[in-house]
């Protein structure tokens, strides 16, 4: 039996500000796209068009109120080939939750404060 990556998923508030947000951050931009027939949800997925890797985006049309998103020990992490120059442009986007010198790594946080973690190539 093989098992194959297929995506992973955020639920966010306001999905046009946190596709923005991946674009510009990130780089990823809408991929596939589903909504429910009834408009209750709608589901984004981000991607690359690179790799196979894909980033759900889940909005929820009842939902009003923060996602309880617990003590963060969880977190999405991306390698970047340019690690000074991505700092640099969260830096500026304003988005770093905390840097880890000792480790060279860091985490940006999106709209709904879900952290991810940036990773330079070695």
């Amino acid at each position: 039996m093989k098992f194959k990556f297929n995506h992973f998923n955020f639920n966010v508030l306001d999905l046009q500000k946190s596709m923005d947000f991946y674009k510009e951050s990130l780089g990823l931009i809408e991929v596939k796209r589903k909504e429910a027939a009834d408009g209750s949800f709608i589901l984004v997925y981000l991607g690359d068009k690179e790799s196979d890797f894909t980033l759900e985006l889940t909005w929820l049309k009842e939902r009003t109120e923060k996602y309880d998103l617990g003590d963060m020990e969880y977190h999405l992490a991306f390698l970047v080939d340019n690690y000074e120059e991505a700092y640099k442009k969260h830096m500026e986007m304003g988005c770093i939750a905390f840097v880890n010198e000792s480790m060279g790594i860091y985490f940006i946080t999106d709209p709904d404060g879900y952290w991810i973690e940036i990773v330079p190539i070695r």
